[in-house]
């Protein structure tokens, strides 16, 4: 199972409440298409590209901090979407 969640990250975003938007805002951004339709009926990435961009990031092993994941999320939302 791939796992879409940063240890420690709710309790960082319960410290820093300016920064829920922002990873809420980023999550939504890598979210399947038509993730409605399908159980578990959560707007999660594809496994497969999550697991791409976890290894690009931090190698094969790696894990982000909390305050990684918020800057990677501010980074996101910089980035235009192509569609």
């Amino acid at each position: 199972m791939t796992l879409f969640w940063t240890r420690g990250l709710g309790r960082y975003l319960l410290r820093h409440p300016q920064d829920i938007v922002i990873v809420v805002r980023a999550g939504l951004r890598l979210r399947k298409k038509d993730w409605w339709r399908h159980a578990p009926f959560l707007p999660l990435p594809d496994a497969k590209y999550w697991e791409f961009r976890m290894s690009t990031v931090n190698g094969i092993d790696g894990e982000l901090s909390p305050k990684d994941v918020v800057v990677a999320a501010k980074w996101s939302l910089q980035q235009p979407v192509g569609k």
